[in-house]
């Protein structure tokens, strides 16, 4: 059992030393700039709306019956 935890140790020192010895590299190809994204609120923003007058007017419902 000792051996397998010496082992492992020893794996785990070779592991961080090449995680190390890594440099920071060319960077890479640099992305062209992008338009903003325009994200579509209104299928969600009405969906919410529609809902919220639903749940009120059950509400409102319900008041008047005295429940």
């Amino acid at each position: 059992m000792t051996r397998f935890f010496s082992f492992l140790a020893f794996l785990l020192v070779l592991a961080v030393g090449a995680a190390r010895a890594q440099g920071p590299g060319s960077g890479g190809p640099v992305p062209a700039p992008q338009q903003p994204t325009a994200i579509p609120i209104d299928g969600g923003a009405s969906l919410l709306a529609a809902g919220a007058v639903a749940y009120g007017l059950r509400t409102l419902r319900q008041r008047r019956r005295g429940r």
